[in-house]
Formats: structure tokens, C-alpha cells, sequence
């Protein structure tokens, strides 16, 4: 059970209907098409606009299902000639501006796959989501750069940099993209390479949604066929020492392994396993490409902390890895936020536990990632995309169920607390994450603040000038960060 099981619970929130667009304009729509377009009020609408967050959804004038990347040209096309800002939605895991109007593309059904062994590389439609990919490598003896959820679309999770099971021995999945297919806001299609546009390429790479659309893209595979992981689940009484022996051993551990920690505090519902109901955990969730042998000497000490909930911690085929943390499938209604630190002390991480912790007026899950490695040394042999502060050690995360009464107000208790929390670590604080950025933005009092914090000043100016060139209308504003 993970510690976001109990999400999937929550009821999903209404939406306002937009304004029905002008017919004639939306037949012209539907002649440049092969998928389907959807208008509000239309059967399938509803369904088309949702994703995994089910907190915060789209609500478009139009609705365009892509099939290909034609279509997706052809929409871009269509929203510019008319001056529509264009939102792009392939599984909905992260969104974090929803359109208000506009148009929408969705690439949910652009699923295609192809591993070639010889080169060790995937190629992937945008619509392509993690699982099909491990599935697809793994007969090979090769893996992707995947995250904790099989569910997760791939280009979204790589364009904001991509932290996985494997990041500290790989990297982010941003440093192992070969070439990106692209429609551009003029309407164009082009396949873009760090030898072929190379400003472009770094800028897509990390920084985000902002500078086109992508249709496919090829990255790097990486040799594992198996992985140690698993979870160690430490009840109330053990977290404070749990957090403690974490903290240190996080600074003796190889670049072999990736680790995080989870701390929830467990509704007492019914339709969770009885041992769960109302207990507050802390999961530690670990994935080493080592022996098992080497594994079992490095967990000794989480180990030492004291008899464990549960301890799942095995040898496991790659394919597997979803099973380490365990990601709820359904979709749910949630907020959250994130901070990247330089570093943490023990006083801080306890602090975070206690405001997250049972005496929290809302239900809040924290998780700590223990990044580095080759997260923080970038790429072999090319230039690192924008992914921003990569020197970070560690990222704090938080998240919070929504659910239907008193939408608003709901979301402003989410986002105080979550403020408290990460005030915490204050410290240490670098930004944010892009991925991590897993709820609605718009109307939050410091939306300029995170707006800066996904990446630092140089990096920010950068981006601004590709977006200038590339996107001067701003035809593609609903993205995570504004450059």
C-alpha cells in the first residue's frame, strides 16, 4: 500500500461548462482531422478533458482527440488562426494550469512503441505512457528511465527532467532523449536534435510545455534487467529515530541506489487492509542495481531502527518496479507542491513529520527523494537540457487530497498547510521541481514565485529567449512555469 492509496478515494470536483463555439468554424476543424472533436455539451467531452487529476480539470471550447501528428499540426493550425491558446493532455498526471477556453489536444491515443535492441533506444508516440515502455525494453535486458507510476505519460514526465527509480545511477530521463518530434506554434513539424537545433533541444529538455508541441520522441535505454527493492514500513513509535538513521545513511550510500521516504498518516476507512486504518507510517522505498547480497548489507542499518510493518525489500525483475512504491491507478482529485534542497538536518525532517502528521487539519502525505548522483553530474559527452537545480540533494514533497465541499476554501486550508510544511525546510530551500508541481497554480498568492523557482536566473533568461523566438504569441501558455 502507498502512501497515496488513500487518495484514490477522493470525489472528483465539478467543473464549469464553457461557451459553446461558432459550428461552422469547428466543421472546418473537423474536415483537417482523422480523430475525433469534441465541443461541451458533446458525449465524450467530459470524459476526453479528464485525467489522473481529477482536482483540477480542463474546461476547452473545443476538444481536438489527436491520432497522429498531422492532427495535432492541423490543430495547432486551426487555435492560431483564430488566436486560441493551445493546452496539450496525454494521461493528466500533472497538470498544473488548467485552460479556461481555448483548445485542447489530447494525445491519449498516439500510443505507439518500438525498442530496438541493437541501439539501445525506445521511440515513442506522445500519447505513450511508462508501462508499455518497461514492458517493451525488458525482454531485451534494458530498461527506461521510468517513474515510481507504470501510468505516467512519457513525454510529459521528460520534458520536466524525469526523476525515476534509477535516477541516481542514470540521471534524469531528460539526459537520454536522442531526438524530439515537434510541432511548433507556427503549425510546423520538425524533428529536433542537439545537432539539428540545438538551443531548442536543451530548452525542451527540462524546461517544460512551453515551446511546442511533441509528438514522438527517441531516448537512451539503460542495461538492467533486475533491481533489489522494495519498502520498509515503521510504524509511529519508530519514525523519529526512522528519519533520523535515514538522513545519515543517505550520506554513505552508492550512486547504485535511489531511495525515497513516505509519511501518511491513514484515514480509518474501511476499504483499506485493517492494519493500515488510522496509523500513521513512514515508508522508506528503496531500488539498488546491485547484487541482492550488497543490498541486504546497505538496508542493515534502516534495519537497526527496530521490527518493522512490514519489510518487502527482494530481488526483483525490472518489470516490477512499480511495485516499490506502489502508485494508486485510479484517478483522484489533489494539491500539491514541492521543494529541492541543498541539504537537511534532522531537527527540520522532524518538523516536517509533526506538521504532516496527525494533528494536520487536512490529510497530508509527504515524501522525501534523495537525489545526487547523476542527477547532479548531468550527461556523458553533451550539454545538461534545462532541467533546473540540479545540485539539489534532496526533494520534499507534498500532497493533499481535495475533495467536492467547499472547493475553494478546501484549497486554500491544502495550500497553508503545505506552506507550514515546507517553511520547514526553509533553510535549505534551492526551487521546485517542474515535475513535482502537481496541482492547480492559478490563483495561488505566490504564483509568481513559483513561477521563478523551477529554475534559476540564467537559466530562466534562456528560456525566455527561446520562448520569444519560438512562441512570441504565446500560443502554448498553460505549462507548469511561466519563462
Amino acid at each position: 500500500m502507498t502512501t497515496t492509496d488513500a487518495l484514490a478515494t477522493a470525489p472528483h470536483r465539478p467543473a464549469t461548462v464553457p461557451a459553446r463555439p461558432a459550428p461552422d468554424a469547428l466543421a472546418d476543424l473537423e474536415r483537417q482531422v482523422r480523430g475525433p472533436v469534441f465541443r461541451p455539451g458533446d458525449e465524450g467531452y467530459d470524459a476526453e478533458r479528464s485525467g489522473y487529476q481529477a482536482g483540477h480539470r480542463h474546461r476547452p471550447a473545443v476538444i481536438v482527440g489527436a491520432v497522429d501528428a498531422a492532427d495535432v499540426a492541423a490543430a495547432v493550425g486551426f487555435a492560431r488562426a483564430r488566436r486560441l491558446p493551445v493546452a496539450v493532455q496525454a494521461t493528466g498526471h500533472g497538470l498544473s494550469t488548467a485552460t479556461d477556453g481555448g483548445l485542447l489536444i489530447s494525445t491519449r491515443r498516439m500510443t505507439d512503441v518500438a525498442v530496438d535492441p541493437v541501439t539501445g533506444t525506445a521511440r515513442v508516440a506522445a500519447g505513450a505512457v511508462w508501462a508499455q515502455v518497461v514492458a517493451a525494453a525488458a525482454p531485451h535486458g534494458l530498461a527506461p528511465l521510468n517513474g515510481s507510476s507504470p501510468g505516467v505519460g512519457v513525454v510529459s514526465y521528460t520534458l520536466g527532467g524525469g526523476v525515476g527509480v534509477l535516477a541516481r545511477t542514470y540521471g534524469f530521463a531528460a539526459d537520454h532523449v536522442r531526438s524530439i518530434d515537434l510541432v511548433t506554434a507556427d503549425a510546423r513539424r520538425v524533428r529536433v536534435t542537439a545537432d539539428t537545433e540545438p538551443d531548442l533541444f536543451w530548452g525542451l529538455l527540462g524546461g517544460g510545455h512551453g515551446l511546442g508541441v511533441v509528438t514522438g520522441m527517441e531516448f537512451g535505454l539503460v542495461p538492467v534487467a533486475r533491481l533489489y527493492g522494495g519498502q520498509l514500513v515503521f510504524g509511529a513509535e519508530q519514525i523519529d529515530d526512522a528519519l533520523a538513521a535515514y538522513l545519515r545513511w543517505t550520506g554513505t550510500v552508492p550512486d547504485t541506489l535511489t531511495s525515497s521516504l513516505g509519511l501518511i498518516v491513514y484515514p480509518d476507512l474501511p476499504q483499506l487492509p485493517a492494519p493500515l486504518r488510522g496509523r500513521h507510517l513512514l515508508q522508506i522505498r528503496i531500488a539498488f542495481t546491485g547484487s541482492a547480497e550488497d543490498g541486504e548489507r546497505l538496508v542493515a542499518p534502516l534495519r537497526a531502527v527496530g521490527p518493522a510493518v512490514s519489510d518487502d525489500l527482494r530481488e526483483m525483475p525490472y518489470e516490477e518496479s512499480h511495485t516499490i512504491h506502489r502508485d494508486p491507478s485510479d484517478p483522484h482529485a489533489y494539491n500539491g507542491d514541492n521543494v529541492l534542497l541543498g541539504d537537511l538536518d534532522a531537527a527540520a525532517l522532524h518538523r516536517v513529520a509533526k506538521l504532516a502528521g496527525p494533528a494536520a487539519p487536512v490529510m497530508v502525505v509527504a515524501q522525501l527523494n534523495h537525489l545526487g548522483g547523476a542527477l547532479a553530474t548531468g550527461p556523458v559527452g553533451g550539454e545538461a537540457g534545462a532541467v533546473g537545480h540540479r545540485e539539489a540533494r534532496f526533494a520534499l514533497r507534498v500532497l493533499s487530497p481535495l475533495g467536492d465541499t467547499d472547493p475553494e476554501g478546501q484549497l486554500a486550508t491544502v495550500r497553508a498547510v503545505h506552506a507550514d510544511v515546507l517553511a520547514a525546510v526553509a533553510p535549505w530551500r534551492l526551487g521546485r521541481s517542474v515535475n513535482f508541481l502537481l496541482g492547480e497554480q492559478r490563483g495561488r498568492a505566490d504564483a509568481a514565485e513559483v513561477a521563478r523557482s523551477t529554475h534559476g536566473a540564467a537559466v530562466r533568461s534562456r528560456l525566455a529567449g527561446l520562448k520569444a523566438a519560438h512562441d512570441p504569441e504565446n500560443v502554448f501558455r498553460f505549462h507548469p512555469y511561466a519563462v
